[in-house]
């Protein structure tokens, strides 16, 4: 089951905030998914961002997504380490998940999270392995980067839903209420 769409309230916000001048905001958001998934049927469960706004700096749109994955089958997956690769999810896969939060950004945050996909795409991050490097620590790294506690315990490694409802318990800031 998932959860209603935050686009309605997003773009909500984003009409009020233009109509509001001088009204000091941040016009990107990044917005926190998961999917339910399997780990024996169909796909994996996932945890992925979602980058959606316009940057203050020059106007552009910014409608981009981002998760971390094995890049190889289930059985390597399962196996060990394997090449890890960043990946982006089609709108009807993204209209399909939970959002569990979203949270307000700086251009400059927005830069350093694009930076940090650069790292886990190609550079030292890039080894994917189920058990310690997946996409809950890829978007526990990102939680980082806004500023959000962003602690993964061992019992939530392949558990995104629930891994980011852990997260909303750390981050009572964020007026969020747990996916069932």
């Amino acid at each position: 089951m998932t959860r209603p769409s935050l686009y309605p309230v997003l773009l909500m916000i984003a009409c009020l905030c233009a109509l509001t001048p001088g009204m000091a905001h941040a016009r990107v958001m990044v917005l926190f998914h998961s999917f339910n998934g399997s780990l024996f049927f169909g796909r994996y469960p996932h945890a992925f961002i979602e980058l959606s706004g316009t940057l203050d700096a020059d106007g552009r749109v910014i409608h981009e997504n981002y998760g971390y994955t094995g890049n190889g089958t289930a059985m390597q997956a399962l196996a060990g380490p394997m090449p890890g690769t960043i990946a982006s999810e089609k709108e009807d896969y993204v209209k399909s998940t939970n959002v569990h939060f979203a949270v307000p950004i700086s251009d400059q945050q927005y830069f350093a999270i694009r930076q940090e996909i650069e790292r886990w795409r190609s550079g030292p991050e890039s080894t994917y392995n189920l058990e310690t490097h997946n996409c809950v620590n890829f978007v526990a790294r990102i939680a980082e980067l806004v500023g959000l506690k962003s602690e993964v315990p061992r019992s939530f490694e392949k558990r995104p839903k629930a891994w980011l409802n852990y997260l909303i318990g750390l981050n009572p800031q964020l007026h969020a209420q747990p996916i069932k």
